[in-house]
């Protein structure tokens, strides 16, 4: 008689595997603090720049053996800046410090983040905050949490009394997203309660997941600083799509996360 099949629980095996990667994401989150409190100085863009990789160098030191020792067969992504659909298979899409520039001059909204793509749809996500000790965290169909609590998006259903969110997406921004970040600000200044503008991307979005903020948008952007958020917010109940209210993939121009009672107007809004 034949043994019957075994049946693999992917579900069971894909939880399994983001506590693993919280693990590893927290682990690089701590070397990231030990370098943390002092203002770093730098003269000139070169200085700069090698003080970014210092930060992203030491916290792929541990994320990239670890998360490959992981999922041996998955590719590989550590640009924050790149765009664009990934070839077919399992990608680690990893930011070793969300909020680098931030770090280097001693303000305290900076992340690392890992989240795993799957024929180009992210399957689980971690980010952590080394300086409160939060892990948000989600997996798709699983929900998204927070240190193990449930998170939700906000019940609100009226733009005027939201607070609201945007981002620069890279620091060399070419003229026309420029100009169109300033308008959208403007034309959200008339429509919201309250606009925020601060880097990184990231963390506004845990505060949508988390039903703090109401919305985020961005125009531009890279996958690094949309998926893990994206992910979180859709399984936390929140809307994504483009700003013009169209199905948003990581070569969308533009990008929106919303409550859903305020994503319409949201919409409407950039859209002037």
């Amino acid at each position: 008689m034949s043994e019957p099949l075994q049946t693999i629980d992917v579900a069971a095996l894909d939880s399994d595997l983001l506590a693993q990667t919280a693990n590893a994401v927290r682990e690089a989150g701590s070397a990231l603090r030990e370098r943390f409190g002092e203002v770093v100085r730098y003269r000139n863009r070169e200085e700069l720049m090698r003080a970014l990789a210092a930060n992203d160098g030491m916290a792929l030191d541990i994320l990239r053996p670890r998360l490959t020792r992981l999922r041996p067969d998955a590719g590989w992504v550590e640009d924050e800046l790149d765009g664009g659909a990934l070839p077919p298979g399992e990608w680690w899409v990893v930011d070793p410090a969300e909020g680098n520039v931030n770090h280097l001059h001693a303000l305290p909204e900076w992340a690392v983040t890992a989240t795993l793509v799957r024929d180009n749809q992210p399957v689980l996500t971690v980010v952590h905050l080394p300086l409160t000790g939060e892990t948000y965290t989600a997996l798709t169909g699983a929900g998204a949490h927070l240190d193990g609590r449930p998170l939700n998006v906000s019940p609100t259903a009226d733009l005027g009394l939201s607070i609201v969110a945007t981002s620069q997406a890279r620091p060399d921004e070419d003229e026309k997203v420029v100009r169109r970040v300033g308008s959208s600000i403007t034309a959200m200044l008339f429509d919201a309660l309250v606009v925020r503008t601060a880097v990184p991307a990231t963390l506004h979005l845990v505060n949508v997941a988390a039903g703090r903020i109401d919305a985020f948008w961005q125009f531009a952007g890279a996958r690094a600083d949309l998926l893990p958020g994206a992910l979180l917010v859709t399984e936390a109940g929140g809307r994504i799509s483009d700003a013009e209210g169209r199905p948003w993939t990581p070569q969308s121009g533009s990008f929106l996360a919303a409550a859903p009672g305020i994503h319409a107007e949201a919409v409407a809004t950039l859209s002037r």
